[in-house]
């Protein structure tokens, strides 16, 4: 609980930071963890450096998960750097890498077993993305990453960032 609470501090320091800087965008996506089995939602923010550089934190949350008696929740917290290798006036390349802890929650109850059991692990980020410009504001985007660590998974996305300059 306490990675928890510091996770969403820290990513609400960032977008406070964020609302300051050109660039900048917030937004929210759908995502898929092949390891789990299961979809999630993110809030993701980007907030420019330099040129080409981006700090892209995010918080996601994937839906529980409840099979035969065993209930899972995951959460993650990601802290990663996009470098823009492309940028056309319709659509952005990026590579990304970065920091993930994920955090497991499993409960047991059935007939036979009532507990309860929650661990996290830190693991690396390596992924792309590709942003699609198709208005002002409005950024759709679709990415992939595979993450490093006890909890290995490929994670797939889309979403959709705005502007807030």
């Amino acid at each position: 609980m306490k990675s928890l609470l510091f996770g969403t501090a820290l990513l609400l320091l960032m977008c406070q930071y964020a609302l300051a800087q050109d660039n900048t965008r917030i937004g929210g996506k759908l995502m898929y963890g092949s390891e789990i089995e299961n979809i999630g939602i993110a809030a993701a923010a980007e907030i420019p450096i330099i040129d080409k550089l981006v700090i892209a934190p995010d918080i996601s949350f994937y839906f529980p998960k409840k099979e035969e008696g065993i209930k899972t929740n995951v959460f993650e917290l990601n802290a990663n750097a996009n470098y823009y290798f492309l940028e056309e006036e319709t659509i952005g390349f990026y590579g990304l890498g970065g920091l993930n802890y994920t955090h497991v929650k499993v409960k047991v109850d059935n007939d036979f077993v009532s507990d309860s059991g929650s661990n996290g692990e830190i693991g690396l980020n390596l992924g792309a993305g590709a942003n699609f410009e198709i208005g002002q504001n409005f950024l759709p985007f679709a990415e992939i990453k595979y993450v490093l660590g006890d909890f290995d998974q490929l994670v797939i996305a889309v979403g959709v960032k705005f502007n807030i300059d």
